[in-house]
């Protein structure tokens, strides 16, 4: 049993776990979000929480002990600039992890993990209720509502050519009416014309 053994290993010896939070931190903080897995998104967030609290105070003890898990000096410089501003309020919770659900290649899951202040949207619904598909995979699955506009909206674009080509329709049955009684009227005088 795993009582009281804080973190995830990731499957990694000790060493190879150290490099790779040190390269995803230094991703994350350099591009704002990046997409992983869920576990590695997983054992990242308490890892790199702490580095951006100590952010927050610029003082030189604060910068060696950061640079002590990173080791870049990029890194080090737009988290103690312009990351540290923007969180500069916020009490935690710096980091939102947002599953995508699974890879194509090896099915495992896969999750955004991204900086909050950096993505004022909100997220949209993720389907917590599962994949959101069909077991057999017939395309009828759980539609979000972007894609329900998006549909209606292009409905209704098509809905306004179609408009637009029934109009047309109706305004050539009417000039081939209006010609069609032209020619019965003409018809008419040239039999009233013949019985005179």
């Amino acid at each position: 049993m795993r009582h009281r053994k804080k973190g995830k290993k990731i499957g990694r010896t000790a060493s190879h776990r150290k490099r790779t939070l040190q390269s995803l931190s230094n991703a994350l903080i350099e591009n704002k979000s990046i997409t992983t897995t869920v576990a590695k998104a997983k054992a990242l967030r308490p890892f790199v929480e702490p580095l951006i609290t100590r952010a927050k105070e610029d003082t030189q003890h604060n910068r060696r002990e950061v640079f002590r898990h990173l080791q870049s000096n990029d890194a080090i410089d737009e988290l103690f600039g312009e990351v540290s501003e923007r969180v500069g309020d916020r009490p935690g919770g710096y980091t939102r992890i947002i599953k995508l659900g699974q890879r194509s290649g090896d099915g495992a899951e896969l999750a955004l993990i991204e900086l909050v202040d950096y993505n004022d949207v909100p997220p949209a619904d993720t389907g917590q209720g599962g994949s959101g598909g069909t077991r057999r995979g017939s395309g009828k699955g759980r539609r979000t509502s972007t894609e329900e506009e998006a549909d209606a909206s292009s409905s209704g674009d098509s809905s306004d050519e179609e408009s637009e080509s029934v109009e047309e329709d109706e305004a050539t049955a009417e000039e081939a009416s209006a010609d069609a009684e032209q020619g019965e009227a003409e018809e008419e005088e040239e039999s009233e014309e013949d019985n005179t």
